[in-house]
């Protein structure tokens, strides 16, 4: 991955816009920029979009939107910064955490008016750290029914999409601006491709192991539960250009990935009175601090493996998901009528299985600081999967500014024509992985591709 200059190239064409990533974040810049009028062209590496997107569960944060004002949400850009920053106990960066909760919103209803798109809101339960219902996410709640909308709307526009077309090289001179591309085809065959402004979409680094270990040790033996093509290529371009880089400590974990299936367990069952016991039957954290860093009490455990146990009620919660009914489906999840059958079927210590259920029902906070008066306590007939943690992705990435264009080290001044935004963007998780807020990925992805897209537009018009 280097910078070549601009003299080096052979530009057989051109495009005024080139995306780097056809994921979430691509595909809203690419949207945006077709909107205004624009040609854009979106590279992808591999022979079909999907990338992180399509791995998450498709929500997205957003305040004051019509969806939530026809729930009877009341929601504003500032509660949701609010809670952003509560849960990142105040390291967010202010001027992204402004910028994305500023634009989720406008950002959600617009691409919910896109015919291709629904984004009706997540009602009945709350993620951990949000104050109100403000997920929005495709009816089946995946992020591959995400995907498949949003490549929908690009062919309508007529988005140009090039797959197999891994991005190598940037041809830019010494002010740090963007003259083209290089892109390599799994046949050897190469390409220089021109462009005015480039926006990189092509998440961050959780599939390179040596910057994993690196940045977030916590996670280099984990399970990576993201895109193997989140090799850090944007961050290593940005620097490269003359760019900077926070919150490289920052990324999202999992507490609930289904072991050995490796479907992900919505934390739903957690926040509607599931909890988490280890292979001795014991409890062993508050499962609702947040699923993020539940991911390393859980990988801290025996076995590195856990079960969630939870009962009936929780059981049809979960069949609204997809990804649950996959589970089911393939034998991950255990059912028993009584706390000991539970106990013989997984195989821990029925006595400490049963003393854990019956934390549930009792009052006041725990030894762990949960509440479970607010949710009935765990009845039988019961269920359970076996679940481990995982790495999601990466949080930190180039520091980006309002309209989220690169900026460059040591400044708040943006480089020439360069624009980050998702995972290859510092995020608005702080520093580490306590401060991740269920959402933030998609949050980053569509906000920041969002106001990547009108800031391009805005200046080629």
């Amino acid at each position: 991955m280097t910078i070549l200059a601009p003299e080096e190239a052979t530009f057989a064409v051109a495009a005024p816009v080139v995306i780097i990533g056809a994921g979430a974040c691509g595909l809203t810049a690419a949207l945006t920029v077709r909107e205004a009028g624009l040609d854009v062209l979106v590279l992808e590496r591999d022979a079909s979009p999907s990338g992180s997107t399509a791995l998450s569960s498709g929500m997205i944060p957003a305040a004051g939107t019509v969806r939530q004002q026809q729930a009877g949400v009341s929601d504003t850009p500032d509660l949701m910064a609010q809670d952003i920053q509560t849960k990142a106990k105040g390291r967010a960066d202010p001027v992204i955490t402004k910028a994305v909760t500023g634009a989720a919103g406008q950002t959600v209803d617009w691409l919910d008016g896109l015919p291709e798109i629904d984004l009706p809101l997540v009602t009945g339960f709350l993620y951990p750290g949000h104050s109100v219902e403000r997920m929005h996410a495709p009816p089946n709640r995946t992020g591959e029914a995400l995907m498949g909308m949003l490549l929908s709307a690009a062919g309508r526009l007529g988005v140009d999409i090039v797959t197999e077309a891994q991005v190598t090289d940037l041809f830019a001179d010494g002010e740090g601006c963007v003259h083209g591309v290089r892109i390599t085809r799994p046949d050897g065959a190469v390409e220089d491709i021109g462009c005015n402004y480039l926006i990189l979409a092509c998440n961050g680094f959780g599939g390179n192991k040596a910057m994993v270990a690196e940045h977030v040790p916590d996670m280099a033996d984990a399970e990576y539960f993201g895109h193997v093509g989140n090799q850090g290529d944007a961050v290593q371009w940005g620097l490269a250009l003359g760019g900077q880089t926070k919150h490289m400590t920052a990324y999202q974990g999992h507490g609930s990935v289904a072991q050995p299936h490796g479907i992900l367990i919505t934390w739903a069952l957690m926040m509607e009175g599931g909890i988490q016991v280890n292979t001795d039957g014991v409890r062993f954290s508050n499962e609702h601090q947040g699923y993020s860093e539940q991911s390393v009490a859980v990988l801290a455990q025996p076995g590195r493996v856990v079960w969630d146990v939870y009962d009936a009620r929780i059981h049809k919660l979960g069949l609204e998901f997809e990804d649950y009914r996959n589970a089911v489906a393939q034998g991950a999840v255990v059912n028993a009528e009584s706390a000991a059958e539970l106990a013989r079927r997984i195989g821990v210590d029925a006595v400490a299985l049963s003393a854990a259920i019956a934390e549930t029902h009792e009052s006041g906070i725990d030894r762990f600081g949960r509440d479970f008066l607010s949710k009935p306590g765990l009845e039988a007939p019961f269920h359970a999967v076996k679940v481990s943690g995982a790495l999601f992705h990466t949080q930190g990435g180039l520091r980006v500014d309002g309209a989220a264009r690169v900026l460059k080290a040591g400044s708040d001044a943006p480089l020439p024509n360069i624009y980050a935004g998702g995972g290859a963007a510092c995020g608005v998780s702080g520093p580490d992985v306590s401060g991740y807020l269920s959402g933030n990925g998609l949050l980053t992805a569509v906000t920041l591709g969002r106001l990547a897209g009108l800031d391009v537009a805005r200046r080629a018009g």
